[in-house]
C-alpha cells in the first residue's frame, strides 16, 4: 500500500509538472520548465492527488450512496488542495519574502495565496481525476509486479530526494542573493541571477523582488544577459 501511494505520488507530480509546463510554454511561446524542482515533478500536484485519493476512499468506505460519495470527495478534495496552496504559498512568501504566484487580482482570494476561481478549478480537476484518470491509472498499477514496484520507487525515491536537496540548497542560495544583495559584489549579484535563470521563468512573479534597488533589479539583469545574446549571435552572423 505504501509503495503504491509513493508510485501515486510521484506519477501525478509528474503529470502536474506535464500540465504547468505546457500551459507555461504556450503562454511564453517558449519552453518553460514549470516546477521548483530541476527535474520533472511538480510535488504539489502529488500531494493533492494523494490527498484527494485517500479522503475518496475514506468517504467511499463510510457512505453508500455513490451520488453522495461523489459530491462529497470533490467537496473534500477542493478544500484539501485548497488548503495546501494556500500552505505552500504561505512558506515561499516566509521564505522568500515575495510570493511565487499572487491572485490577489481574482475575486474573492485570501491574501493572494488562494482564490474561488482556481478552488473551483481544483474541484475540477478533483472530479476528472476520482471519476476518470485514477481508475485508468490503478488498473495499470496491477499489472506491475510487486518487486518492479518496489525498485521503481527506490530509484525514484533517490532521485527525487537529490533532485529536492539541489533545489532546495539552489533556492535558499538564490534567496540569500536576493534578500543580502548588499553583501555580493555586483558581479557576483548578476551571476547568481542568471544562474537560477530557470526559477524566475518559472515563477515570474519573483522577478519584482528587489524591483526598487538600483542595479540589483532581477528583471533587468536577466534582460541585459538576453540582449548580450542577441547582440552576440548578430555580430557573429555580421562577421
Amino acid at each position: 500500500m505504501v509503495v503504491d501511494f509513493i508510485l501515486i505520488f510521484l506519477v501525478y507530480s509528474f503529470i502536474g509538472w506535464v500540465m504547468e509546463t505546457i500551459f507555461a510554454s504556450i503562454l511564453q511561446r517558449k519552453f518553460i520548465n514549470r516546477g521548483f524542482l530541476i527535474g520533472p515533478f511538480t510535488p504539489i500536484y502529488g500531494y493533492g492527488s494523494v490527498l484527494i485519493i485517500i479522503s475518496s476512499k475514506l468517504i467511499e468506505a463510510s457512505i453508500e450512496n455513490t451520488f453522495v460519495q461523489l459530491i462529497l470527495s470533490i467537496l473534500l478534495a477542493t478544500l484539501l488542495v485548497t488548503v495546501l496552496e494556500f500552505i505552500t504559498g504561505f512558506v515561499l512568501e516566509k521564505i522568500f519574502h515575495s510570493k511565487w504566484w499572487d491572485y490577489s487580482n481574482n475575486a474573492l482570494n485570501i491574501k493572494g495565496y488562494i482564490c474561488l476561481k482556481y478552488s473551483l478549478l481544483w474541484g475540477f480537476l478533483a472530479f476528472l481525476l476520482i471519476q476518470i484518470v485514477h481508475p485508468v491509472i490503478e488498473q495499470f498499477f496491477y499489472l506491475i509486479p510487486e518487486s518492479a514496484k518496489r525498485h521503481m520507487v527506490i530509484f525514484f525515491a533517490v532521485y527525487f530526494t537529490i533532485d529536492a536537496i539541489v533545489s532546495v540548497v539552489g533556492a535558499l542560495d538564490l534567496r540569500k542573493a536576493i534578500i543580502h544583495y548588499s553583501d555580493f559584489s555586483m558581479d557576483m549579484y548578476k551571476e547568481k541571477i542568471i544562474r537560477y535563470k530557470r526559477i524566475f521563468l518559472a515563477f515570474p512573479r519573483l522577478l519584482t523582488l528587489n524591483a526598487n534597488v538600483l542595479n540589483h533589479d532581477v528583471r533587468s539583469i536577466l534582460n541585459g544577459r538576453i540582449g548580450k545574446i542577441k547582440n552576440k549571435i548578430k555580430n557573429r552572423f555580421d562577421d
